[in-house]
This record gives C-alpha cells, structure tokens and sequence, in this order.
C-alpha cells in the first residue's frame, strides 16, 4: 500500500522554503500525491467521482471522448475532473495517438484519522 501525506498547506510552505534555501534536502515523498488534510480527499471523492472511477474500472473507454458518451457530462467538466483525480493519483492516463485513454490506479484507500493531533493517514493500495 503506498502512503499518502497529509500536510497543512503552511507547514508544506515552510518545508518548500527550506528546500528552497538549501537547509535541508527534499523529501523523498516530495513527488509524491498530498492532501492538506482528509477532508480535502473526502471533497474529491464526491458521488459522482467515485461513480466515473467505477465507470473506468468496470467499462475500460478507450478515450476520454467515449468516457464523454458514457457520462452524459460535459467534455470540459469531465477533463478537469479527470485532471483532478490524476494529480491525486486515482487514475492514469495513456496517451493512443491523439487520444487519452484513463484507467484507475488504485482499488481501495485507507484513511486513519487521529482523533487528538493533525497526524492523519492515507493508504492507497
């Protein structure tokens, strides 16, 4: 299972700022997919979200424009949206000559709240 940091955005400031300087080096997670906090997941991982990964799992499109027909939604909004969810991590796209075909890249995520500090998990497997 990979890890996910989930890191405040001022302590991510002064971390980047530090790197900057050359204070410390980069953390070996610094490529690595974030969240400010869990929340910030749980906002993505809206119904409708979750209900597009399903779709990519279960009906594998062959492009974005058949993923397009599938949804009913927007080609803009659905471009974002699948964006969104790569920079997270959940899904990859392939470039196929001029197409882009999307597929998930995660089955199940873990999230470990610390109910008396900031110190949240996240697991993707």
């Amino acid at each position: 299972m990979k890890r996910y940091k989930v890191q405040d955005l001022t302590s991510l400031e002064r971390e980047m700022r530090a790197v900057a300087r050359g204070e410390r080096s980069a953390p070996a997670d610094a490529a690595k997919p974030s969240f400010n906090s869990v929340e910030a997941l749980v906002r993505l991982l809206t119904p409708e979200n979750r209900q597009l990964l399903a779709l990519i799992r279960d009906r594998k499109p062959r492009s974005v424009a058949e993923l397009v027909q599938m949804t009913g939604r927007a080609q803009p909004n659905l471009t974002r949206t699948l964006a969104k969810l790569e920079a997270a991590g959940f899904i990859r796209t392939k470039a196929v000559g001029r197409r882009k075909t999307p597929s998930v890249a995660i089955k199940k995520i873990v999230i470990v709240i610390d109910p008396y500090s900031g110190r949240d998990r996240i697991r993707v497997a």
